[in-house]
């Protein structure tokens, strides 16, 4: 590592070198955690959760250290750090915080719970049936709220969860940023929404083809599959192994097609982050995202900006109808109508970005009241159904649609929502600012040529790894902090 530029301090350079047991089990079992979605046979879950309780046990003694420990208190304590040094003793205080007030029974018990508690979440919403996992959702929520207290917070535990994913930000950032959109976006809804759905949406499709339109726009969009890769699972998402080994997964379900479309776009750019970071951070904990909500503000801009924009419709019309040959009933006009029509309705992951920001409202409120005690999960179903209602018009009729919907509460990730919208506002923002310099830029997305965007977004977002935290990266990149005012522009100008 001492021949790293960016890392000159000798303890910095020694911390690394003793980060690297760490950063190796961790990747394992993030590739575990890969493998239990996409191949694993249902039956190896309890000895897959024995396995990660295991190595969870294991990581949490080398994060806990005295010699580890001791080396981060010297490094914090050197003068004339470079901004990595900075960084890097800034992440590794916060992840020796977790392993270092939070007991490594707890850890070790929640690690094991929520790998059998994927595959029971799994079930039961196969099943509709609730109850497979009510007990451990139960045993999940009791877990993360004596995390939460280990942890320490001010003012409400749910701080404690939130800081976990994007760093610095409470219940109070959270209530303000959603004050600041529920309004205006429910008058942007109330006036888009159509209750009439495109035919397009019930046409059904082949999924190897659908799989082949994937991998062609991929690979004219520039993803390089000698470091990606994609496959399937229950519920979507984006892992980084390295910067040379990155994958994301999506779903398919025979009709209604930018909903894979969508998530592949949407992985898409939490990968794209993945593959421009910094090779100099690699093996260092800098080697990953400024936060949850930054990695979502690239998905989510990848997913809307660019791929519910007339531009993108156009120019994958041809890859598309290729493989799906019914679109060749339809013009480029009903294509981009399809991809942005307006409708609330229950399902996250498939909504219209006008609605998506009040799924995510009513997560955040269930989770608020679940962390702080003001919900159970006996609750939980009508309470879910009682926020859809208000918020959206609509009430599920069943637990697969509604309150089982997401895998996140499985793997024990409460806190992780808000970063979605986080992500919704940065996307937005990075627009603006994308679009002041890259005048062209939507005029290369007509020809699917995002290598100036990507260039760009690289520079201003990706090479940084965890460098900066959220805020710093927003105010050195952008001139500004978090703002729901460009979000809701950009809505109003597409929509009204």
């Amino acid at each position: 590592m001492s021949r790293n530029s960016k890392f000159s301090n000798p303890h910095a350079i020694t911390l690394i070198e003793r980060y690297q047991p760490i950063w190796a089990v961790s990747k394992a079992m993030e590739l575990s955690g890969w493998d239990l979605e996409t191949f694993m046979p249902p039956k190896g879950s309890f000895a897959r959760g024995n396995m990660t309780g295991q190595l969870t046990a294991l990581i949490q003694k080398m994060y806990t250290d005295p010699h580890l420990l001791d080396l981060l208190d010297r490094l914090q304590e050197s003068q004339d750090l470079t901004l990595y040094e900075k960084g890097l003793a800034r992440v590794m205080r916060r992840e020796t915080k977790i392993y270092t007030k939070v007991p490594a029974k707890l850890m070790q018990e929640l690690s094991e719970l929520t790998t059998r508690a994927s595959l029971n979440w799994r079930a039961a919403r196969e099943k509709n049936n609730y109850e497979i996992f009510k007990s451990d959702l139960g045993k999940i929520i009791e877990l993360t709220r004596d995390m939460a207290d280990h942890l320490g917070y001010e003012v409400h535990p749910y701080n404690a969860l939130l800081d976990l994913h994007e760093e610095g930000f409470t219940v109070q950032d959270a209530d303000v940023m959603f004050g600041e959109l529920r309004d205006p976006l429910k008058v942007i809804l109330e006036k888009a929404a159509t209750e009439r759905d495109s035919p397009l949406a019930l046409e059904t499709y082949d999924q190897g083809g659908m799989k082949m339109a994937e991998i062609e726009l991929l690979t004219k969009l520039g993803y390089d599959f000698t470091r990606f890769r994609e496959d399937t699972s229950a519920h979507p998402f984006t892992v980084g192994i390295s910067i040379d080994d990155v994958r994301i997964t999506t779903r398919r379900k025979g009709y209604d097609f930018k909903d894979t479309l969508f998530s592949v776009l949407h992985e898409g750019g939490h990968a794209l982050y993945e593959l421009q970071i910094d090779p100099e951070l690699e093996f260092t904990p800098l080697s990953g995202g400024a936060s949850m909500g930054i990695h979502e503000s690239q998905s989510r801009f990848m997913e809307n900006m660019i791929g519910r924009s007339r531009e993108f419709a156009r120019g994958s019309f041809g890859i598309l109808s290729k493989y799906l040959p019914f679109l060749k009933n339809y013009s480029e006009e009903e294509i981009y109508s399809y991809f942005n029509h307006v409708k609330p309705g229950l399902i996250r992951v498939e909504a219209d970005e006008v609605s998506y920001n009040f799924h995510i409202m009513i997560r955040y409120e269930v989770e608020k009241q679940l962390i702080g005690g003001q919900a159970q999960v006996s609750d939980l179903p009508e309470l879910w159904s009682e926020l859809y209602e208000k918020y959206l018009g609509v009430r599920p009729n069943d637990f697969s649609d509604g309150v089982l919907q997401d895998i996140h509460w499985s793997g024990g990730s409460f806190g992780y929502f808000p970063s979605y919208t986080i992500g919704n506002v940065v996307a937005a923002q990075i627009r603006y600012h994308a679009m002041r310099d890259i005048p062209d830029m939507y005029a290369k997305v007509s020809d699917l040529d995002l290598d100036e965007l990507k260039q760009w977004l690289k520079e201003k977002v990706h090479v940084w790894g965890a460098t900066y935290t959220p805020k710093e990266l927003m105010m050195r990149s952008f001139g500004e902090g978090y703002q729901p005012k460009y979000l809701i522009n950009y809505l109003r100008e597409k929509y009204l």
